[in-house]
């Protein structure tokens, strides 16, 4: 059987070179950005997730949590000082007054 004419032009086969390296360079660009590469059918190639990562990501979960926690802490922290730099002085002196006896 023979090769079409239109497959055998240059156009053709600058389309063809043209669609290869796009397809090469949003491989790259995924690969660069840490976006997971994908087989013909859906199935992750790229990366394969490890112990190691899971390990990483509990860590990283646990000191999230943590964190928020302080922050919750420093919040209410920043409220009482705002309280008491807002709040007039015989208020204040009374509150300690009261707590003293």
């Amino acid at each position: 059987m023979p090769i079409p004419d239109f497959v055998q032009s240059p156009g053709f086969i600058i389309l063809g070179l043209a669609a290869i390296g796009g397809w090469v360079f949003t491989t790259w660009l995924r690969m660069r950005h840490g976006y997971p590469l994908e087989g013909t059918w859906g199935q992750q190639i790229k990366p394969v997730t490890s112990g190691e990562t899971s390990e990483r990501l509990r860590l990283v979960t646990q000191e999230n949590a943590q964190l928020a926690a302080e922050l919750g802490a420093m919040k209410d922290r920043v409220a009482t000082l705002e309280r008491i730099a807002t709040d007039g002085g015989s208020r204040l002196a009374r509150e300690i007054d009261d707590l003293r006896h």
